[in-house]
């Protein structure tokens, strides 16, 4: 059940398990990707997850229903800020907006919450929220982040920027938004790595120390095919964390 097309009475009488909230970012993915990459992975992700938890709990007897929270589309990405078009907030801003938004879905008996997010500058800002959204003595709400391109096995490695995962799960779920005619020069003008590393620290505290173009790895290494098996990996594993968050006691 997406929330932002169900009437507020689908809402009462669905009476759901778990909500998933999509959390991307709206940042340089290079000259083939959108700027919208991260968020529209999370959506993906978060959509074909509700599903196979849906799917799996419903064929062991339960009703499920997950509520698909509305995207938080601009995230912690100052990172990008010298590629044109990038947007961000600041770590403070962003978690105070995530925890007060998610905060909306207990008052409605939707205590359990899963925050999808598909950008990785979010990472530690969203773990943060989910703490203290399950420590809220105000409700009785239980929280945690998951991050699809942590959860897909041995390709998690290749994972870089703009680069084989986030071009190969675009390619899966929206085709059309993939500059084609620019991959090429895209994988040819590519860093190898993210950041510039010395003795286990980076010394790049913007990407464009590192990327003249904003990509990271080869987006040529991933395809649609790939894109499906990942979708399959990520969201099976949301529908696993869903039912176990489910199942869990709060804090």
């Amino acid at each position: 059940m997406r929330l932002a097309d169900a009437t507020w009475t689908d809402v009462r009488d669905a009476d759901a398990d778990v909500a998933f909230v999509p959390v991307g970012s709206t940042e340089q993915h290079g000259p083939h990707a959108p700027l919208g990459t991260d968020t529209l992975d999370a959506v993906a992700v978060a959509e074909a997850g509700a599903a196979a938890y849906e799917a799996a709990e419903n064929e062991d007897g339960a009703p499920a229903e997950v509520a698909v929270a509305p995207p938080i589309p601009v995230g912690v990405a100052e990172e990008h800020r010298a590629f044109d078009g990038t947007m961000w907030v600041s770590p403070g801003t962003f978690r105070a907006y995530v925890r007060e938004a998610a905060e909306s879905l207990p008052h409605h008996g939707i205590d359990r919450v899963v925050f999808v997010n598909g950008h990785g500058g979010n990472v530690e800002a969203l773990a943060e929220v989910a703490r203290r959204f399950s420590r809220d003595d105000a409700h009785d709400g239980y929280a945690v982040a998951f991050t699809w391109f942590e959860a897909v096995g041995e390709h998690a490695g290749d994972m870089g920027h703009a680069g084989p995962l986030e071009t190969a799960l675009l390619r899966a779920t929206n085709p059309e938004l993939v500059r084609e005619d620019r991959i090429e020069a895209a994988r040819e003008e590519a860093a190898d790595r993210w950041g510039e590393w010395v003795s286990g620290v980076n010394l790049a505290h913007d990407s464009d120390e590192f990327t003249d173009n904003g990509v990271v790895g080869d987006p040529s290494a991933g395809d649609a095919e790939r894109g499906e098996v990942l979708l399959d990996l990520a969201s099976d594993a949301l529908a696993e964390l869903a039912a176990a968050v489910v199942g869990r006691e709060s804090i």
